[in-house]
């Protein structure tokens, strides 16, 4: 049969024939992850300061990002190594602006986070996005493996 126990560092284990397997409950992961998340946005406050974006790119091997045009029009996907291009790029030319990251909402599957994303310089908003990141735990690691982004 199976049997269920909580250790004393609070996770929760459910015992199998002599294995355990580690079942994390929903709000140790959220907070876990909510953490993680908040760290990363304040890396890229930073890159757009500094110019350095090596500590962004938690994107995963096979990472790809949506940018969604106006209307009908077909969205442009880039992989990671081209992102990654434009990310560079991006932030180069936006240097010393802020990103602001507005109505956060998270949700876990993996992670989905949903957010309004502006960047404004001088008191001035310079780009607003709308932007879906989905995120995985991939060797023990949250990591991005998709994003879309579309203007508003």
């Amino acid at each position: 049969k199976n049997k269920i126990a909580t250790l004393p560092h609070g996770k929760i284990y459910k015992k199998r024939s002599r294995r355990m397997i580690i079942i994390e409950t929903t709000k140790e992961r959220l907070i876990e992850f909510t953490r993680m998340h908040d760290m990363y946005l304040s890396e890229w406050n930073k890159a757009m300061v500094s110019g350095d974006t090596s500590s962004v790119g938690k994107m995963a091997n096979h990472y790809f990002v949506v940018f969604l045009r106006g209307g009908n029009e077909k969205p442009i996907i880039f992989n990671r190594e081209e992102a990654i291009m434009g990310m560079q790029q991006s932030v180069k030319h936006f240097l010393g602006a802020s990103k602001l990251f507005k109505n956060r909402v998270i949700r876990l599957r993996n992670a989905v986070v949903f957010y309004e994303q502006l960047i404004e310089k001088d008191g001035k908003i310079l780009s607003r996005l709308f932007t879906i990141e989905n995120w995985q735990i991939i060797n023990g690691e949250w990591s991005l493996i998709r994003e879309t982004e579309e203007p508003i």
